[in-house]
């Protein structure tokens, strides 16, 4: 085996080749031949006649550049960029966006790819690109952006989720949520007031998400009015997603913002047997219920579930919703958090009990005290007043404390359905990329089909990032490296396109090591 060595004499620098063997003994040596230098003014190394003659019959030829050749070459990031078209190609995602989107499809792509490496604004996109070894497309000014965002029809978009959601087609349960997403805009029609989950002074739309719970990928996506509620757009989503991606075949966990008695209904009426996991609030008269039936005797061990560092109580049992139909109820008990809820509650009126005493007058008179205490006029205590706890209001507050209540028209096991509802922490986890790493906290776009088509992007671009955010968790990267760490390391391997010559820079041990974690061959 054979390596190039530098040896620095009397002021110059030669290359050698070294080559290892064994002599008659056995015993290693090594075989060293000057193979040319390192020119002094270009830094470039320059090859002696024999040596480029050997490689030539080898059917590797040297090809030597002149110094205009090397001050005219480009060197561009190149090692993320090769992560992100790795990544897409092996979950489908690329073919998909070619297929769908044949005009942009690579200006699309591209965007994406900056929204995960950078999280900067769009306008910045042009910048990126220029330095990157990415997809041939049109230019990526801030105005070709602006006609990429209105280019995009409705139809493709809904072509996309259809092939995307038909290939991503696993046997895993799909989780969903809905978020806010803030906007300035006062042309964009379903950006309105409302619930916004961010605690913005803000007119807002919602953005609803299907996520597998398996594999972590977005699946599909849609944009409603700022003013609607979670249970209003269930139906409308599910409807929506039908086209793309058969529902028939995954479990849609939720939780209990997209809970009431009208959405229950209408999924166990579903022709298409959608089937369910969704939390239970206790504003409804069946949640409470199924507390009250199990609470003498959920606290055993036969119920003990351990999930996590938590150990929970949990039973299922099949209950009656209406003459029609029937589906599982899982109760749950975690008497950690119930002691928790207590500890704090006991604690906060204790406060309040001693806040109440210095100024009894104005505390009788503030809601503030007078829900968990009684506050009356006594002449028999200096004060004038006699202040004692609300046990009843205080065990009402308490009542569900540490209680969950699960139901599901399939799922019969505790421990299964808890598991299952638990991982629908991948929503959280990808609205909070979405937002806060792909530039969509804020929209600064000004009309419905720019709107539409920049969260389509960033659709793309999540879709990349919960590929990289599984493998990382999988293989242990975090303990070493943020994403935007593993993100900067790749970028700092680099390509250089000399006389149309494309020459790949030294790849470091850990950037090997992030490739191959992956399951991606080096580059070449």
């Amino acid at each position: 085996m054979s390596s190039i060595v530098k040896r620095r004499i009397n002021g110059c620098v030669y290359l050698y080749e070294s080559e290892s063997y064994r002599n008659e003994e056995g015993k290693p040596r090594t075989r060293q031949r000057c193979i040319g230098k390192i020119d002094p003014d270009t830094g470039e190394a320059v090859y002696n006649k024999a040596y480029k003659t050997k490689m030539a019959q080898k059917g590797t030829p040297i090809q030597e550049f002149s110094a205009s050749d090397i001050q005219n070459s480009t060197i561009k990031e190149f090692g993320a960029f090769y992560l992100y078209k790795c990544i897409a190609e092996e979950i489908g995602l690329l073919s998909i966006l070619r297929s769908t989107l044949p005009n942009c499809w690579q200006m699309v792509f591209n965007l994406a790819c900056y929204l995960v490496s950078s999280g900067d604004p769009v306008m910045y996109c042009e910048d990126w690109v220029d330095k990157t070894a990415a997809l041939p497309s049109a230019s990526m000014s801030p105005p070709r952006i602006s006609e990429l965002f209105k280019m995009i029809t409705l139809q493709q978009r809904l072509d996309f989720f259809a092939q995307w959601g038909a290939f991503r087609c696993e046997q895993e349960y799909l989780a969903l949520d809905i978020t806010s997403v803030s906007s300035y805009s006062k042309l964009i029609a379903d950006v309105e007031w409302g619930y916004n989950r961010d605690k913005e002074k803000l007119p807002q739309i919602n953005l609803c998400l299907l996520l597998g719970e398996q594999s972590g990928l977005p699946v599909f996506q849609s944009v409603y009015n700022g003013s609607l509620k979670d249970v209003s757009t269930l139906k409308t989503t599910l409807q929506l997603a039908a086209p793309c991606i058969p529902l028939h075949k995954m479990t849609i966990v939720m939780d209990k913002g997209f809970c009431s008695t009208k959405n229950i209904n209408a999924m166990l009426s579903d022709p298409q047997g959608l089937r369910f996991l969704i939390a239970m609030p206790f504003t409804m008269s069946f949640t409470k219920k199924q507390v009250d039936s199990e609470r003498k005797g959920i606290d055993c061990f036969n119920n003990a579930i351990v999930i996590g560092d938590d150990v929970l109580r949990g039973v299922a049992k099949e209950r009656s919703w209406s003459s029609k139909h029937k589906l599982f109820a899982h109760v749950y008990y975690n008497a950690a958090v119930a002691l928790s809820a207590r500890d704090k509650l006991y604690a906060h009126v204790l406060l309040l009990k001693k806040q109440a005493g210095a100024n009894p007058e104005a505390a009788a008179s503030d809601p503030k005290f007078t829900k968990y205490l009684l506050i009356r006029k006594s002449n028999k205590h200096e004060s004038g007043y006699t202040i004692n706890p609300r046990d009843d209001v205080i065990e009402q507050a308490l009542a569900h404390s540490g209680w969950l209540v699960l139901t599901s028209n399939h799922i019969s096991d505790a421990r299964e359905a808890i598991s299952i509802y638990r991982a629908k922490d991948v929503v959280e986890k990808g609205f909070f990329r979405m937002k806060n790493a792909l530039d969509l906290n804020r929209l600064r776009v000004h009309s419905d089909a720019s709107m539409q088509n920049k969260i389509f992007v960033g659709f793309i671009a999540l879709v990349l990032m919960s590929h990289i955010h599984k493998v990382m968790f999988t293989n242990e990267l975090y303990k070493s490296m943020t994403m935007h760490k593993l993100i900067n390391i790749l970028s700092s391997l680099k390509v250089q396109y000399l006389a149309g010559v494309r020459i790949l820079f030294p790849i470091t041990k850990i950037q090997k090591n992030i490739i191959e974690a992956f399951g991606f061959s080096e580059p070449l």
